[in-house]
């Protein structure tokens, strides 16, 4: 835990806040240096000496050239580096942008949509009952449909039992009675 608890300051610094003023002074300033910065470039300045002057964070408006110069970070400007794998982003404008031609799929999704269809193959032939699962469910749907006509067979024929032995039980009670 730091010096000072939760709220303190860090080993007891005290805290100092930009004035309105100096904020102020600080925007006139860059909005300066980038007006030079244009006449400049009117005038015809050496592309070199602007991209050097430029900060990182002054919202300087880039050129659609690829090759224009930029800043750059750490050893990239004192070093002309180039590598063979870096593929440079390269916009296209709206007119070389082809609509009729098909776009490439990707292996993903190639595989994607060829699983799709071999279900929808697979569907097909399970329905027409050409698969072996397709046979293997009807043949066990007519073992069952036989066990069920047998079992009502017997069942009929228990009740038809049952009720010649009901019918003869009171025949028999009927004689008895007479």
């Amino acid at each position: 835990m730091p010096r000072g608890g939760k709220k303190g300051g860090h080993k007891g610094r005290v805290r100092t806040y930009t004035s309105p003023e100096e904020i102020d002074a600080q925007m006139k300033a860059e909005k300066e240096r980038k007006k030079q910065e244009q006449e400049a470039d009117e005038a015809g300045a050496a592309p070199n000496d602007l991209a050097e002057e430029k900060l990182p964070g002054s919202g300087s408006e880039d050129s659609d050239d690829e090759n224009s110069l930029r800043r750059r970070a750490g050893v990239e400007g004192l070093i002309e580096i180039e590598n063979p794998n870096r593929v440079a982003q390269k916009s296209k404008k709206v007119t070389q942008i082809e609509v009729d031609e098909p776009r490439q799929l990707s292996r993903r999704e190639r595989e994607e949509i060829e699983k799709q269809k071999a279900k929808e193959r697979y569907m097909k032939m399970h329905l027409a009952g050409k698969t072996d699962q397709a046979k293997a469910d009807l043949a066990r749907l007519a073992i069952i449909r036989k066990q069920r006509e047998e079992a009502a067979k017997k069942k009929d024929e228990e009740k038809k039992a049952k009720d010649a032995a009901a019918a003869a039980a009171r025949g028999v009670n009927a004689l008895s009675l007479k």
